[in-house]
């Protein structure tokens, strides 16, 4: 499974990128913003930290707009991703620019007749929205499994891309499931590293190294 970063801070990324933990990374306006920098230059530099795909999300509503700031976004890098909306007209960009060889992450996925609409119109990526679907007091990982059948059903060729995980063991549960890809937030990534048995076999190692007296090197 690949791991995408859902951040547009490219101190964060950098740092995660240092472990071969990222395979790629997800922003969105919502994220830009927490960035407080200038989309075309803040993409550009994230481009530049991972040779995977960089998903850049246009805010028009409607095809004809979606697609002139499309434009815009993939001018910024050969590994930009187009993220689009769930809708009709995000979908009809889906379409249009999978078709001219761009690749577009349909974001903002709850249901399984969504996920089967976006693979028809051509996606590279799904997004289900797992952590927001548990808040509404549903099961986001049964959407994921839902999806992961219907698609192995018709050898679709989307990823599904499981996003707004909250937690270790949404990423547990989407490998289990098979999902291609999970893009989390960097301390979400951080806390797949840490295990209390791993903590304490370490201070166990250090206080014994400790007693020998000895220093390596």
């Amino acid at each position: 499974m690949k791991f995408f970063v859902d951040t547009a801070d490219t101190a964060e990324i950098a740092d995660l990128a240092a472990t071969g933990m990222v395979d790629g990374v997800t922003t969105n306006p919502s994220l830009i913003k927490k960035s407080g920098r200038d989309i075309m230059e803040v993409t550009k530099e994230i481009c530049g930290l991972t040779d995977g795909p960089v998903s850049a999300e246009v805010v028009a509503l409607d095809h004809e707009t979606m697609m002139k700031e499309a434009e815009v976004l993939r001018k910024i890098a050969d590994n930009i991703a187009i993220k689009v909306p769930l809708t009709i007209d995000g979908l009809k960009t889906c379409k249009a620019l999978t078709s001219d060889g761009t690749m577009v992450n349909v974001t903002l996925c709850f249901s399984a007749n969504q996920a089967l609409l976006a693979a028809k119109a051509g996606a590279t990526f799904i997004s289900p929205f797992v952590g927001r679907h548990d808040d509404n007091g549903l099961d986001g990982m049964t959407l994921i499994e839902d999806i992961r059948l219907i698609y192995d059903n018709y050898a679709f060729e989307t990823e599904i891309l499981v996003a707004s995980i909250r937690h270790p063991v949404h990423v547990l549960e989407s490998a289990r499931i098979g999902a291609d890809v999970a893009t989390m937030p960097p301390n979400v990534i951080r806390n797949l590293f840490k295990h209390v048995l791993t903590d304490k076999g370490i201070e166990g190692f250090l206080k014994d190294w400790k007693d020998t007296g000895q220093n390596i090197g």
